[in-house]
């Protein structure tokens, strides 16, 4: 069981990575993953496996759902622990035309947690 410490500490690394993606800024979205994290779109046609290095590239040269003037819609589905050092979050967002649906595998690692895999998927609205 995860103490309520973690729990805290996962809710601020999701809160900021919501942020991120609504602004598009690598800079808050990186020190959330950790150096090893994949980025994996499962959508039929647009499958993606990249590593932080090209996803980071991706949010830079995005514009931003804050700069198109869009409301910020996100919300944290479900959030469970695997014992000490594993998490797992389950996110809906909607941005850019499109709803998503977002898996982040969580560590505790080098003294905090981190986004060590994004899998998602979308749909256009």
């Amino acid at each position: 069981m995860a103490s309520k410490q973690s729990f805290e500490q996962i809710m601020t690394v999701l809160e900021s990575y919501f942020e991120g993606l609504y602004q598009a800024d690598s800079d808050i979205l990186k020190p959330l993953f950790h150096a090893d994290a994949r980025y994996i779109n499962t959508v039929a046609g647009d499958y993606m496996n990249y590593s932080m290095i090209e996803y980071f590239t991706i949010v830079r040269d995005r514009r931003s759902p804050a700069t198109h003037g869009q409301l910020r819609e996100d919300h944290i589905i479900s959030l469970e622990f695997d014992g000490q050092n594993m998490g797992y979050a389950k996110l809906s967002m909607t941005m850019l035309g499109r709803k998503y649906l977002d898996y982040l595998t969580l560590i505790y690692s080098d003294n905090r947690w981190q986004i060590v895999s994004k899998v998602f998927s979308y749909k256009p609205i």
